[in-house]
């Protein structure tokens, strides 16, 4: 139970963390050609996993509560873009060069097809 609450904790936080940043930079940027606020969510995220996850690794800072809290729940609720960019990087880094391209072309064409498909499938039922 612990767990549970560890992860909706952070996914919480996380969860609005993401809300203000986007919010305050579409708010600064509101001419932006493209949602502006999503990509430095998704950069941030990125960024702050990857200093997390190296840290983590190599000074063992994290205890496995502190990783569900910090990781599974803040940054998952913040982006899963950045689950997404570590768990990548890992494949590359461990030589498996194929696996990383099939991780980053399945999750983009899947995710655009499946965003198509349940626009498509929304007009259908809701005309």
């Amino acid at each position: 139970m612990t767990k549970i609450l560890l992860v909706g904790l952070g996914g919480g936080l996380g969860a609005i963390a993401c809300y203000f940043l986007s919010a305050y930079v579409q708010h600064l940027t509101p001419t932006a050609p493209f949602p502006l606020g999503t990509l430095v969510v998704n950069v941030l995220g990125c960024l702050m996993i990857g200093l997390l996850a190296y840290l983590a690794d190599l000074r063992n800072l994290f205890t496995p509560e502190l990783r569900l809290l910090a990781f599974t729940g803040f940054l998952g609720g913040f982006t899963t873009f950045s689950t997404f960019g570590n768990e990548t990087t890992l494949l590359l880094a461990e030589g498996k060069n194929g696996s990383a391209l099939a991780n980053v072309s399945l999750h983009i064409g899947l995710g655009l097809g499946a965003v198509w498909a349940g626009r498509t499938l929304a007009a259908l039922l809701w005309r």
